[in-house]
């Protein structure tokens, strides 16, 4: 496999819109609901303070790992570790997580389809008036119809998952950047919309002091959260960054760039706190984390303030996007892999795997409503087994998946890539790929993805598996 292997796939055109690309692989569900709502539980600027300590020991050199290995050989994940490996004179073995990593994206990608199509059913909803004058019992009742419908949850994620096979069969190009151009910054002016009605709502000081109210006695009670957090947020240990960097252009700096990514991410979660949470609040509601802030609470809310209607389509039109840019990212890998290595069309590898996605879509599906009474993983007296119907404990379909990814091969990916461009590839290598001016920055960054980032990840990794 030569250098050249990307030109089957296309590059961006700037810098600039690879700070989208990455930012949209960013924002994603976890943004609107997860960090507003783990800011105000655990200690407002006190959370922020150490999410943002976190991003730049964990998260960021994570991502400067990826995107200079993609950068560096201009291919998809799995062939650019390969390929880097070899240059610098170790196993090809070493592309084994990337290709892991690709695998997990599509599982994810598999589920987060039919969460991110509940959305579109709100955006329906909202637009024609469902919500008015809900209490949270009919609120409540409203979601359990939706997710108790195997039918109705079927043709919202075949939809979802048909939109994002759309962008991602266009190209690099007319595909991801155009799409890209548009739904970032209509992203950004939504988010805007909603901050300047949550001004109107009288209650945006409650909201703010929830989100901000600086307590030092929680700040280590929210370390472990904010680290975990931290990592999971940028998108970084399945390669979706890795080949966003591998389109990069050479002559752009790859750590002010990811400076910027971080950045963004970050404003979008605060925001999507000071927007939302005096909507709650002027709701007469309390935050509830989770699904149920997003499905349940803000609805309510919506729908018992002026506006709410038109504001509440606004809303979920917001997590439409930010769940669609994440989720071309989670396809691209396996896309870009499988046209170097086939060299067959995109449109043709995009339909195949998009669909693969769906039908293991279903089990997610299913885990809502008819197949709910399936449990994997499942401890009983008599010992252990895979898989039992009815059996107490467990998880279901979904659960699974949830948890084998996000819980085990995202860390892992994200371990195994930050070790690599720390300890496989020399530091020559590293250096003139990252081409920092000052030799202090160059010299924090580089033993950041050596030693503080994979500490910061086992860390992470340990503590999630100690609470199972």
């Amino acid at each position: 496999m030569t250098r050249n292997a990307i030109s089957l796939n296309g590059s961006w055109t700037s810098r600039w819109v690879f700070i989208l690309a990455a930012t949209g692989s960013a924002v994603g569900l976890g943004n609107i609901w997860k960090f507003p709502y783990m800011t105000g539980m655990y200690g407002g600027g006190a959370f922020v303070m150490m999410y943002l300590v976190c991003i730049v020991l964990v998260g960021m050199p994570i991502m400067i790992a990826e995107t200079l290995i993609g950068r560096r050989a201009r291919m998809s994940p799995v062939n650019a570790m390969r390929s880097l490996a070899v240059e610098a004179g170790a196993s090809p073995r070493f592309a084994w997580p990337a290709l892991i990593g690709m695998v997990a994206a599509l599982l994810i990608l598999s589920f987060y389809s039919v969460i991110a199509g509940w959305s579109l059913d709100y955006i329906l909803g909202m637009g024609t008036g469902r919500f008015q004058s809900v209490d949270a019992n009919a609120a409540g009742a409203l979601f359990a119809g939706l997710t108790a419908d195997p039918w109705r949850l079927t043709i919202w994620h075949t939809l979802f998952m048909a939109l994002t096979g759309f962008v991602i069969a266009r190209g690099v190009v007319a595909g991801l950047e155009k799409s890209l151009r548009v739904m970032m910054p209509l992203l950004f002016v939504l988010l805007l919309m909603l901050l300047g009605y949550s001004v109107t709502t009288g209650h945006f000081m409650q909201g703010f002091h929830f989100l901000f109210n600086f307590q030092p006695d929680k700040v280590l009670d929210g370390l472990l959260a904010a680290m975990g957090h931290a990592f999971f947020t940028l998108s970084v240990g399945v390669g979706s960054i890795m080949v966003y960097g591998s389109y990069m252009p050479r002559q752009a700096s790859i750590g002010a760039t990811v400076l910027t990514v971080g950045i963004l991410d970050t404003l979008v979660a605060l925001t999507a706190g000071m927007a939302l949470f005096p909507i709650v609040f002027a709701g007469g509601l309390e935050p509830g984390a989770g699904p149920g802030l997003m499905f349940v609470t803000l609805p309510v809310a919506f729908g018992s303030i002026p506006f709410g209607q038109v504001m509440g389509t606004v809303f979920f039109v917001l997590v439409l996007i930010a769940a669609w840019t994440s989720s071309i990212s989670m396809l691209e890998p396996a896309v870009a892999y499988l046209v170097e290595r086939t060299g067959r069309s995109r449109v043709a590898i995009t339909t195949v795997l998009a669909m693969l996605c769906w039908l293991v879509g279903m089990g997610t599906v299913l885990s809502f409503n008819v197949g709910a009474p399936a449990k994997f993983f499942v401890f009983a007296e008599d010992g252990f087994h895979f898989f039992q119907w009815g059996a107490e404990g467990g998880r279901n379909f979904f659960d699974s998946i949830d948890y084998l990814t996000s819980r085990i091969l995202l860390p892992l990916g994200g371990l195994a890539f930050v070790l690599f461009a720390g300890w496989v590839l020399t530091r020559d290598t590293v250096r003139d790929e990252l081409n920092m001016r000052s030799p202090l920055a160059f010299t924090l960054v580089y033993w950041s993805m050596r030693v503080v980032a994979p500490v910061g990840v086992l860390v992470v990794f340990v503590a999630e598996l100690a609470k199972q």
